[in-house]
């Protein structure tokens, strides 16, 4: 895919103003690299409140990801049926540890930091129920590697500033943004994507009035946002 130099130049902006709006993000690499994989699987289709809801009780329920393993995909759907499609999830999460398990010896994930991005995205996109965000979440969050996760937040921003086509799917938008994103910056850019998207650029009624990014935003010079322009 070539790349956008427009697009990158569109981002590389955006980045400086959000850095200037909610300051710097140091990267931190978390150490449980499991449980960054099952919180994002419980992350799908459902907010974060019912995610750390279903995270908990599943943590309280289960000491060890082996006794996680190892129990009844009913006992593990019952401690996470707030989180939403817990029949779907249990099953999926009891299937990743258990493959993780008999391919490597021990549920543990160490052994992605010996390979390249792509060829530890490919690894666990092998996974029923891992997609490219999952994929992209552990590998930034528990490797440090340089991807760029698009949550529905980043897609909306995206899509709103123009650098995603309005129809573009969430698969293809995190194609697009590998291109345009530079690896340095991903980490940071991520998280104040998603803070934007949670304080200020929301799906419905964003708070257009106090946003940085406002002067190069094709929604708000639209006349879809008329209604945030006025602060309705």
């Amino acid at each position: 895919m070539r790349m956008d130099t427009k697009s990158q130049a569109l981002v590389l902006w955006v980045f400086n103003q959000l850095h200037l709006f909610y300051g710097g993000k140091k990267q931190k690499r978390e150490k449980d690299q499991i449980g960054i994989l099952v919180r994002t699987i419980l992350s799908q289709n459902t907010n974060d409140k019912n995610r750390d809801r279903a995270y908990c009780a599943l943590l309280k329920r289960f000491p060890s990801w082996e006794s996680l393993a190892q129990a009844g995909t009913k006992e593990i759907e019952s401690a996470i049926k707030s989180g939403g499609l817990a029949k779907q999830k249990a099953k999926r999460i009891k299937e990743l540890l258990k493959r993780i398990k008999k391919e490597q010896g021990k549920i543990s994930l160490s052994f992605l930091s010996k390979m390249s991005p792509e060829q530890a995205k490919g690894y666990l996109l092998g996974f029923k129920g891992i997609g490219e965000k999952t994929a992209s979440v552990l590998l930034l969050f528990g490797f440090g590697m340089e991807l760029f996760p698009v949550d529905t937040h980043i897609l909306r921003i995206s899509k709103r500033l123009g650098i995603l086509p309005e129809k573009v799917s969430a698969k293809i938008a995190h194609k697009i943004l590998a291109e345009i994103v530079p690896g340095t910056i991903a980490y940071e850019l991520h998280l104040n994507l998603i803070e934007h998207g949670r304080k200020i650029c929301s799906a419905r009624k964003p708070n257009c009035p106090l946003c940085p990014l406002k002067l190069r935003c094709q929604f708000y010079n639209s006349y879809e946002s008329e209604g945030c322009k006025e602060g309705k």
